[in-house]
């Protein structure tokens, strides 16, 4: 039975600091499945359209180099209200402002370098599972 699913990037920060397998164990505890993940890199290109929607916004550029600095770990999760969960289980984007026990209050350093990201809908689940993943690579 498929269920719902969301997209998630380790960024650059949680990746040089060594973060993965916690953050991979959050994730496992809180009953998401992993249906595809992989350790890539995104050219100045990739985090420029990936983030167009921000592209007028004062820290896109700020954004575009931090994404770009180094490997990410991007994954499809699966669960059952997977947006929702996951987004709870991340936190608010800013760490000092996330609950306790939330990816982001344990790994994050700042509201710029703040370890992961979730999707915040399905439609954008898909767009940005199609933009790092093909069908063929999701189990």
């Amino acid at each position: 039975m498929r269920t719902n699913r969301t997209f998630t990037m380790l960024k650059p920060d949680a990746l040089e600091k060594g973060m993965i397998g916690g953050i991979l164990e959050k994730i496992n505890s809180a009953g998401f499945r992993i249906v595809g993940m992989k350790l890539t890199q995104m050219s100045q290109k990739d985090a420029e359209s990936f983030y167009a929607v921000h592209s007028n916004r004062p820290f896109f550029e700020g954004l575009v180099a931090f994404m770009t600095r180094g490997p990410i770990v991007a994954a499809v999760l699966e669960k059952e209200n997977a947006i929702e969960d996951f987004r709870a289980l991340i936190g608010a984007t800013n760490p000092v402002e996330a609950a306790e026990g939330t990816i982001r209050k344990l790994f994050a350093s700042s509201m710029t370098e703040n370890a992961v990201h979730g999707s915040d809908s399905d439609a954008n689940a898909a767009i940005e599972t199609a933009f790092h993943f093909s069908e063929r690579e999701l189990f």
